[in-house]
Formats: C-alpha cells, structure tokens, sequence
C-alpha cells in the first residue's frame, strides 16, 4: 500500500509518499499561505508523485473523542472544525489541506492522525485542571497536550536506540522546535506534558508566551485590549521573539556570541523553563532511564542539548561533548558516567501517520 502523508506546519506542508516498508518514494515541502497559489502548488506536487492508495493527514487536535487514528468522513470533519479554536494555528491548516487533497485525490481514502491522541490516557491527575467543575464539565476543560505524534515515534525509536523494551523505560521526551512541549513517558504512555488545553502552555517557544500567570490576560482586558488582541500577541509575537525580536534559534546564538545582552538574556529565561519543566518531567515519572531531544531545535542545537544535560546533572545526566558536537541523525550522546541515557533521535512523523493509516484502515 502506497500511502501519501501530508504534514501540514506554521510554516510549511510537508508530503511524503511512502511504500509498505516505509521507504519514502517521493518527498516534497511547500511554504503555506498565498491561497491559490498553494492550492496550485499542492495539486502539482501531487500530480507528480505516483498515486497513493490512502492519506494520512496530521491533525493537532482531536478533543476527548478522536483518540485514534480515524477515517474521515462527514461527521469527522465536522467534529475537526469545532475543535479549530483550540488550535487555531494549525487546525485550520489541516483543514484546508483536507479539502485540497480531496479534490487533488477524489476517492482515495483519508485517515485523520492526531497529535492529542498520544496523550489521551493521561492520568486524570495530571489532565485535570483545578478550575469549577461545571466549566470541565460543560467546556471540555482538561489537558490535552500536543506534539503526540513526534512523541509516539520518538518513544518506540528510543526503545530500538537503547535495545530495550520502551514499556520498560522512563523518558522524558523534549520535543524542542518552533512550538516546543515536553512530555514524560512510562510504560510506553504520556504520564505528564507540558502543552495542556491548547498548545500555548508550557515552555518559552519560539513565538508563544508558554505558561504565565492567569490574570494576566484578565488585566489586560481589564485595561483596555481585545481578547483577539491578546490572543494573536501570546501566540505570534511573544516568547523568544518577544523577548529578543526574534524566533530563530541559530540567529539569537550568533547574536548572543557576539555579545547581544538582550539575545542572552532571552535564552537565559529559555531555558530557566527548560530546565524547571525537565525536572518536573523527570518527578512526575518518580526517576529518570532515558533523555530524549528530538524536534528541529532538539536535533540540531548542540548547545540546547549541551545545556540541560548540564542542568539535570543532578538526576544523573551527563552530555558526552564530543558526541552532542557530533551528533546528526539517530544518536547516542551519554557521557562515561552518566546514569541515566541521552539520545538525539530525528522527528519522523511521516512514519508514525502511516502507521496510524494501516491501523485504521485494517479496522475499518
């Protein structure tokens, strides 16, 4: 079975075609946004590959009921476009992707894959947030988490990394990007993330706040701005790029080389979350097996890695420098006496969609 995995991000839509033992026979990545020229770009790209035999679509957000990789049909894609506010970045990406792909591949079957679904069995203590019961009851109100499809992947490719059963393993998994979460992983399954209700909670990201105090945005609605207007400023123009003008990791580590006080100081409160969030990864599992960085910052920052391996010393990890330096790809990068493993393992969700396609289809 051919099966086409579309991958839409902030940024870019990523295609990759791949056969039954995964090998990619065509691969593309085009920039999102400019209407019909994307609609353009999409259909040839299509067109030029051979024909699939499914989709696999990657969604963010599938709410409490859409925990499965899941055929989508009239009733699905209804339910997707509820859920569009919770993710309002990337759902309606997917969304317009949905209808492309529909006209660019009629009667080919598409399976929605989910990146809340990784962590729809979160303990009900680590999913429940302490607000009044009838909002959680009534809103949906709870910790979804996100990036669940980098996370699954990263997991059962650690476990192949190590040699080990990933049920027998306790991970924290740090998927470090232009969005950024991390995750702990036991028995195989998300125990505790940073994203919760939507993905802006958490760690400093690249363009969103991460976590900050509630009252907050009630202040500032209090003082005069809109919610939109609060909304649009926590998700695009705070974080790193609030702090220091700039998302770009590798552009605020020049910047901070050459000695810019404000790009250092940026990375500072970076990774004063990244590390507050590592340890409570690494307490909500009672104990550390495996470090795991994985994401576009996580596999390519030497010095992300380098750092936090630093800062969890005392959990017993310990970054090998010459292996971090080194590192592309699948890599191990533990240092002689550490206790506990570090890995660098490359973001592969085009494999984790097909294999949710084949789950669903051979259930349907």
């Amino acid at each position: 079975m051919r099966i086409l995995t579309v991958n839409p991000g902030s940024s870019s839509l990523k295609l990759s075609l791949l056969d039954d033992d995964d090998t990619p026979l065509a691969r593309a990545e085009l920039a999102t946004g400019d209407g019909g020229r994307q609609a353009e770009r999409l259909a040839a790209a299509v067109a030029r590959m051979p024909s699939p035999d499914a989709v696999g679509l990657r969604f963010v957000h599938g709410g409490r009921d859409l925990t499965e990789p899941v055929v989508i049909d009239e009733r699905v894609t209804k339910r997707l476009y509820e859920l569009t506010d919770l993710a309002p970045v990337h759902q309606p990406l997917s969304l317009y992707a949905l209808g492309e792909i529909g006209r660019a591949l009629p009667g080919v079957p598409v399976v929605g894959c989910f990146d809340t679904a990784f962590h729809a069995r979160l303990p009900d203590a680590a999913a429940t947030y302490a607000v009044p019961a009838e909002w959680r009851e009534r809103h949906g109100l709870r910790r979804y988490g996100f990036h669940g499809l980098s996370y699954a992947y990263a997991t059962r490719r650690a476990g192949q990394l190590l040699r080990a059963d990933p049920a027998t393993l306790r991970m924290v998994i740090c998927h470090l990007g232009s969005g950024a979460s991390l995750a702990a992983v036991a028995g195989g399954r998300s125990v505790d993330t940073t994203m919760g209700f939507t993905p802006l909670e958490g760690l400093v990201m690249a363009g969103r706040a991460g976590s900050i105090d509630p009252g907050i945005p009630l202040w500032l609605i209090r003082h005069g701005l809109s919610a939109e207007e609060i909304n649009d400023a926590l998700e695009h123009r705070s974080g790193l790029r609030g702090l220091a003008g700039t998302g770009d990791m590798r552009r605020l580590r020049a910047r901070a080389a050459e000695g810019d006080e404000t790009a250092a100081f940026a990375l500072d409160v970076y990774h004063h979350r990244l590390r507050a969030c590592a340890a409570a990864m690494a307490a909500a599992l009672g104990g550390l097996d495996a470090l795991v960085f994985t994401g576009g910052v996580g596999e390519h920052d030497a010095e992300t890695r380098r750092r936090l391996g630093e800062d969890l010393r005392h959990l017993g990890v310990a970054v090998d420098p010459q292996a971090n330096a080194a590192a592309r790809g699948d890599a191990e990068i533990t240092a002689g006496d550490a206790l506990v493993r570090t890995l660098v393992v490359t973001s592969r969700e085009d494999l984790e969609i097909a294999a949710g396609v084949r789950a669903a289809l051979s259930a349907a």
